[in-house]
């Protein structure tokens, strides 16, 4: 995924899980904000640290 989209999704999930943990109206109980916010960080810094699942071409790298 090329860095420019991972930042833009970065920043999405990150204001929609602030919106869902501070917003008074939020369809989840305030006690699960820090859960909330918490589970955001640790998917985007996932998605940042592990590279891309992908399959491998085979003979790559093989001389004959």
């Amino acid at each position: 995924m090329p860095n420019d989209v991972k930042a833009a999704l970065s920043a999405v999930t990150l204001v929609v899980a602030l919106v869902l943990a501070y917003w008074s109206g939020s369809p989840i109980r305030h006690d699960f904000s820090t859960f909330v916010v918490g589970t955001a960080l640790f998917m985007i810094a996932a998605m940042w640290v592990f590279p891309e699942a992908g399959a491998k071409k085979r003979g790559a790298g093989r001389s004959k």
